[in-house]
């Protein structure tokens, strides 16, 4: 069976904006790819975090704005454009997280939770897509969870917002795939990042974010749709979402919610 994207084995040349790009597996992702020859545009807000992950790579560019601004948007696209000359590939990493039960939701912690997860993807999709679907190539990339495969303890946010995100790099590689674009959807498992690390349980499967980016890079390389790992882990929860509610949330009582 031919792979649903065409494949990416030679990084060399490539032009790839990396959104989210100063810790965790964003910054990991940055570094393998830059260490390949890609030449990469890193953005997140703070500007002395991927001026590490540039150090010794010439070219890779800085470019630090706020996702939430969709004005910063367009300025930094702009100016990533006219120094690179286009962009052949845009990964979506930036991320939130808050560990909370249902209960403990405020209104202000969601929409900030969700407009960094699941807003600025649509923003930057707003960015890039007039010129990607003129030219009829580029490449769209989405960091979503398993967290989106099924409801989850102390995902009350950060798991909706990751399904949506399944949802919406469904939806795009209908739209996208018969226009010549490609597009991923990364469904990392848990990964040792600053985001994680908030978590107070024991994460089954955890992974370094330097893994993380090799399994991105070799789903990259196979014209995955789907590129998901550690697969021991996301299997399982692959697993959970096609047995009946009644049996799953049981799994789930039993095995993920404190007592």
């Amino acid at each position: 069976m031919r792979p649903l994207n065409r494949p990416i084995e030679a990084w060399a040349g490539q032009r790839i904006w990396l959104v989210g790009a100063s810790t965790g597996i964003g910054a990991a992702l940055a570094a393998d790819l830059l260490q390949a020859g890609a030449r990469v545009a890193l953005s997140a807000r703070r500007a002395e975090l991927l001026a590490q992950v540039a150090a010794g790579h010439p070219q890779a560019l800085v470019a630090p704005f706020d996702i939430l601004d969709q004005q910063a948007w367009c300025a930094r696209y702009h100016e990533i454009r006219a120094r690179l000359g286009g962009i052949d590939l845009i990964v979506f990493c930036a991320a939130d997280y808050r560990p909370e039960r249902s209960w403990e939701v405020s209104p202000g912690g969601a929409a900030y939770t969700l407009g960094v997860n699941l807003g600025s993807v649509y923003a930057g999709l707003a960015t890039v897509l007039p010129d990607m679907l003129a030219r009829g190539s580029g490449g769209i990339a989405i960091v979503a969870s398993v967290a989106g495969y099924v409801g989850l303890p102390n995902a009350s946010v950060y798991g909706p917002s990751k399904a949506a995100l399944i949802n919406l790099a469904e939806l795009l590689y209908a739209d996208l795939h018969p226009r010549g674009l490609n597009v991923y959807l990364i469904n990392p498992g848990f990964v040792q990042t600053p985001l994680t690390d908030k978590n107070q349980f024991t994460m089954p499967a955890l992974q370094t974010p330097q893994a993380a980016a090799r399994s991105i890079r070799r789903g990259f390389a196979a014209g995955d749709f789907e590129i998901h790992f550690p697969k021991r882990f996301t299997m399982l929860l692959k697993l959970l979402q096609w047995l009946p509610y009644r049996l799953r949330f049981a799994l789930i009582g039993h095995y993920l919610i404190p007592q």
